[in-house]
């Protein structure tokens, strides 16, 4: 079959290594340490690993937020954490020892994105037109420039740059996923190793996600066994199917045989909850999903659809079947899904990225301009938009501006960082260098068309996390309040019933104000509640009578309102409360 791709050698002349380890080193590490944990996902996920890391065996099988059954996902990324914190604990307080996890696992992510593409480019399958006097690209040569594009693309990708740098089991999920791709890829050459790989990423996928997306994974491996010729199916589904059960089943069992009583009803609604989170309306998903999953996604979508179109005769080869069997499945969860979030999309990203890095060779020069232009225009645009408003925050001109500051976030004082103002100096300047670099040379390589995006996407996030990272910490975080709470706690007091909140004010007020919460039904002598609007005091809620003794709210949210009541008749305590220490 002769190949629709025409190349030279100099088409795939390698992306400067270091530029390539500097865009990932900065890109990853942004934003992951000094800051406190943010609403929402982030400060609940981080509470989860700070309650196993201060707790016992109960509580790493049985997995909590200060007592509270968190059983929307597996404990793997929670182990993780939780050992991160213990580690590290000595010289990082323990929301950045949590982040660092992250910073981890996004670098593992990279790299099995890079080394999957890297191995499906060399295939001859995918191989360009051998001239007859040669100049065409070696196969090593011609995989590693597809592999640089794969993770250009990833890292342009617009969802990853906040959710991949949270402390929440869904970048566990995104490293598995990764993971999944590369070891089918190497079962393509290596099959026992490719298994092992693949049976492996299934295990630890299965504890890091819910069972609905368990399933998915295992539908894709079936899946591409099947359409795939060149995998040796019995190997692939003999060693990755029964590595993958018993890696899955190994912490249900753990638990069932440690605590029995208290580990049946948790797997029990484990197991039911989560499916019943994806029995929802398609029609309501499918416009949340056609609304955001473009964005979300991009480049790396428009870039698959070509792939696909691009290559008419080889659909059922190994790097269009591989990443398309994992999108599939996933994309069938996310219009089944019962709420409207983005989580799901994360696991869209690394087969999406794989898939269009093999769109690159057969892109028109129309197109390539046109991805460079849209990235010049959006991400100048976007980092001016960010240095004026700093500049706004910080010395009140533009006027207007600084007015409009004030009454988005309100209560905000600017902080002025001279280690952040430089390093935004110099990402910036690297911007505008690489944009002329880019603009007046034009090269021909394949990754030209993805590095103005993906570099442009590193800007952008650098640049926030920077110079605007005192702001959005100050609109994200509830240590003031916090704080707040836990000044007018009685000294004596027994417990706190939590009533409407959520998991992330729970973690960081237990986090943040060392306040220690009863979710068994306990008749606690203090109450704490979230309300939307002016409520009367809670006597319908319990037999005493409460005393309203704090009432307020985050400065930068108008929609949050907390309330402290006190029993009026409160018994003397006899047994202190269990507390969790950590620094804050």
């Amino acid at each position: 079959m002769r190949s629709t791709v025409r190349l030279t050698a100099s088409a795939t002349s390698a992306l400067p290594r270091w530029l390539l380890f500097a865009i990932c080193i900065v890109y990853a590490a942004s934003g992951l340490f000094g800051r406190d944990p943010w609403k929402n996902e982030d400060a609940a996920s981080f509470g989860v690993m700070w309650t196993l890391a201060n707790g016992g065996w109960h509580d790493w099988l049985l997995p909590n937020l200060v007592g509270k059954a968190i059983t929307a996902t597996g404990p793997l990324p929670f182990w993780l954490g939780a050992l991160c914190i213990r580690a590290f604990g000595p010289w990082l307080a323990p929301n950045d020892a949590a982040h660092l996890l992250t910073g981890l696992m996004f670098y593992c992510m990279c790299a099995f994105v890079w080394y999957g593409t890297y191995l499906l480019g060399r295939r001859p399958e995918v191989q360009p037109f051998k001239y007859a006097f040669g100049g065409e690209p070696s196969p090593r040569d011609y995989g590693r420039t597809l592999a640089d594009g794969a993770l250009l693309i990833l890292l342009a990708s617009f969802g990853l740059a906040e959710r991949g740098h949270e402390s929440t089991p869904q970048i566990g999920q995104l490293v598995c996923t990764a993971m999944f791709v590369y070891g089918l890829v190497r079962a393509l050459d290596k099959p026992w190793q490719g298994a092992l790989w693949t049976g492996f990423a299934l295990g630890a996928f299965s504890l890091c996600a819910s069972p609905p997306l368990t399933v998915a994974l295992v539908v894709a491996l079936l899946a591409v066994s099947w359409v795939v010729p060149a995998l040796d199916k019995r190997k692939l589904l003999g060693v990755a199917l029964p590595l993958g059960l018993v890696l899955a089943l190994s912490w249900p069992l753990a638990a069932r045989l440690a605590y029995p009583d208290d580990a049946a009803p948790f797997l029990h609604e484990w197991l039911w909850t989560n499916l019943a989170n994806f029995r929802g309306s398609p029609k309501g998903a499918l416009f949340y999903a056609a609304k955001n999953l473009p964005l979300f996604t991009w480049p790396a979508w428009p870039l698959a659809i070509w792939t696909w179109l691009s290559w008419p005769d080889l659909r059922r080869a190994p790097h269009i079947a591989v990443p398309l069997s994992i999108v599939v499945p996933v994309l069938a969860l996310i219009l089944l899904q019962q709420h409207e979030t983005n989580m799901l999309f994360l696991l869209l990203l690394p087969p999406l990225a794989v898939m269009a890095s093999f769109g690159l060779p057969t892109l028109k020069r129309e197109v390539i301009n046109a991805f460079d232009w849209f990235a010049v225009l959006s991400f100048t645009i976007v980092g001016g938009f960010v240095w004026i408003v700093w500049i706004a925050s910080e010395t009140g001109f533009p006027a207007q501006i600084a007015r409009n500051l004030g009454r988005l976030v309100p209560g905000y004082k600017p902080e002025f960082n001279i280690l952040s103002l430089l390093a935004a100096l110099v990402v910036t300047g690297c911007w505008i260098a690489l944009v002329r670099w880019r603009l007046s040379r034009h090269p021909k390589v394949l990754w030209r068309s993805v590095v103005l995006s993906g570099a442009g996407t590193t800007l952008m996030w650098v640049l926030l996390m920077t110079l605007w990272l005192p702001l959005v910490n100050f609109s994200r975080t509830y240590r003031d309040v916090a704080t707040q709470i836990a000044t007018r706690l009685p000294a004596d007091y027994t417990c706190i019933t939590p009533v409407r909140l959520g998991d992330a004010q729970i973690a960081s007020f237990a986090y943040f104000g060392n306040m220690h919460f009863a979710f068994d039904g306990t008749d606690c002598d203090v109450l704490l509640r979230q309300d939307t609007q002016d409520y009367n005091p809670p006597a319908s809620l319990s037999p005493y009578t409460w005393n309203l003794v704090w009432e307020g709210r985050r400065a930068a949210d108008r929609d949050e309102r907390f309330r402290l009541y006190v029993r009026v008749e409160r018994p003397k305590r006899i047994v202190p409360p269990v507390r969790h220490n950590g620094k804050h």
